[in-house]
């Protein structure tokens, strides 16, 4: 008799950054969400290849999702330059998208248009995510900085509103970073909160998204 098989449901990895122990914690200005420490870790992690040119590092601090968000986006571009390799072709950027609590969405997300448009010309998430896709289809990263917020004593959550706007366009979701806004000392953490973070609040969410092929 065989035994019926069971479905094993795959967990994300979660990994902690911790500062270390000459890190400052400055509070970045808004709408940015990370400390200097952790900037220089993603681009450990994630822009610097062992014998290859260096993957661009595109910086996006988005401060709302009105019409036109891209226009009022700024955008810091950071090209990594390797002698040994730097005449080869370049690398497919990875972009870092840091997103202020304020500008999260508190509902699902809906699309006008249909499936061969991608939602491209949608406002908000939906449409920022069918854009990066564009620009990194085919295993380019989305690194995704946001960090939780309370209203009226009620802490929101809106990574799964983003990861289901991302994978409806077309990204799978990688990974998920905890950057701790503290430092430890011994076996506990000293809590060093941004300065606009509400009381509590000590850690940063970084999201891991992968465009995967190509959209229809």
């Amino acid at each position: 008799m065989t035994k019926p098989r069971t479905r094993t449901l795959a967990h994300l990895p979660t990994t902690i950054w911790l500062p270390g122990p000459h890190d400052a914690q400055t509070s970045p200005p808004a709408p940015a969400v990370l400390p200097d420490w952790a900037l220089n870790k993603i681009r450990t992690e994630f822009t610097h290849r062992p014998g290859r040119t260096p993957a661009p590092l595109l910086r996006l601090a988005i401060g709302d999702t009105g019409p036109g968000m891209d226009a009022r986006t700024p955008c810091i571009t950071e090209v990594g330059i390797s002698r040994e390799t730097s005449t080869r072709s370049p690398a497919k950027p990875v972009i870092l998208t840091e997103v202020h609590p304020d500008t999260l969405p508190a509902t699902e997300p809906n699309t006008s248009y249909g499936p061969h448009d991608q939602g491209a010309l949608d406002d908000g998430w939906p449409g920022f995510f069918h854009r990066a896709h564009r620009l990194l289809r085919g295993n380019g990263l989305l690194l995704l900085a946001t960090r939780q917020r309370r209203d009226s004593d009620q802490l929101t959550d809106p990574l799964g509103l983003l990861v289901a706007s991302a994978r409806t366009a077309g990204f799978r979701y990688l990974q998920h970073i905890v950057i701790v806004h503290g430092h430890a000392i011994g076996d506990r953490i000293v809590p060093a909160p941004p300065h606009e973070a509400p009381p509590g609040l000590i850690h940063s969410d970084l999201l891991v998204l992968r465009a995967e092929g190509s959209r229809p």
